[in-house]
């Protein structure tokens, strides 16, 4: 792999600093759960580049009160809602259904986190099916629009992926005990590794896919949480109490270097924290850099045949 990518911009860096003379006219985004936390963030910077911008939200009320009031504050009214949820198969293949035109920026930002045992009809559990396959889903679905202008699909990973490698043997936890942090770790692994097979497979296409750690920020994704959990995740992960704690306007940043900065053009599968390139994980990195695991070649192309095979079998039921 070639020099890691460093940009001038780093931790205390906002989306909007990010996107400064950024010139986004004539470029239509979707933003998933860009109705809340730091989706909403990114749909702003992204309207105030002069993007068109798709809020695809489960909650299409709520994409509505934010796209209007980003309309008002950012004086681009191109900015429009779209029901997603991402953990039904049925409203992901609508959505792209749905979708007309070409698309230059798919941000793959939704997800949940550390919920109890869920599963969805298909019998998946929720947070594998929602980040992972839902988003692969959504991918597949728009990728003659995306490959129609040459585009960059962006994934919202976390270091929450250091916590887990994806369990090929028991993806949906049909014989190992539930561990909700685990799992939410083997969700966001997969959202690195679909970028590093994707790099691969579309290298051709003039369509781009990496991931981020957007870092740790006070947001409704821990809606599921108590204060308790959330110290317990400090404690099991090796952090330390004092981790510093992003604002949703910082947090949105690492997903604006990566989904318009020059430096990235013609590149896939990397993996980026604050504003650069993540280095790989040390033993006293404290959640912060990439596991190896998460940028293996051949896990990485385990899971996008695992994942076709999970999504095709639907249809042959």
């Amino acid at each position: 792999m070639s020099e890691r990518i460093t940009t001038p911009f780093g931790f205390e860096s906002t989306a909007l600093e990010v996107v400064e003379g950024v010139d986004l006219s004539g470029r239509r985004a979707v933003v998933t759960g860009g109705a809340s936390g730091i989706g909403v963030e990114t749909v702003r910077a992204l309207a105030a580049a002069g993007a068109e911008v798709t809020i695809a939200a489960r909650d299409v009320d709520a994409g509505h009160r934010v796209a209007a009031s980003l309309a008002r504050s950012t004086g681009n009214s191109a900015i429009s809602v779209a029901k997603l949820d991402l953990a039904s198969q049925a409203s992901v293949k609508a959505f792209a259904r749905n979708w007309d035109g070409p698309l230059h920026l798919l941000i793959n930002n939704a997800g949940v986190m550390a919920t109890p045992l869920t599963r969805t009809p298909e019998g998946w559990e929720l947070q594998f099916a929602t980040n992972h396959l839902g988003h692969f889903t959504l991918t597949h679905g728009l990728f003659n629009s995306l490959r129609a202008e040459g585009a960059r699909v962006v994934n919202v990973s976390s270091s929450a992926h250091l916590m887990s490698d994806v369990v090929f043997d028991d993806l949906h936890y049909a014989r190992r005990e539930y561990d909700r942090w685990q799992a939410y770790g083997q969700s966001k692994t997969a959202n690195i590794l679909f970028g590093v097979e994707a790099g691969r497979r579309w290298a051709g296409e003039g369509v781009t896919m990496n991931a981020l750690m957007p870092g740790s920020i006070a947001t409704n994704l821990q809606r599921h949480l108590t204060t308790e959990e959330l110290q317990d995740r400090i404690r099991r992960s090796g952090a330390t109490a004092t981790r510093r704690v992003k604002t949703p306007e910082q947090g949105a940043a690492t997903t604006l270097v990566v989904a318009t900065s020059p430096l990235l053009d013609g590149i896939s599968g990397r993996y980026f924290e604050d504003c650069a390139e993540a280095a790989p994980v040390t033993g006293d990195s404290h959640l912060r850099g990439v596991a190896p695991y998460a940028q293996d070649p051949e896990s990485a192309a385990r899971l996008w045949e695992v994942s076709e095979e999970t999504l095709w079998s639907l249809k042959a039921a």
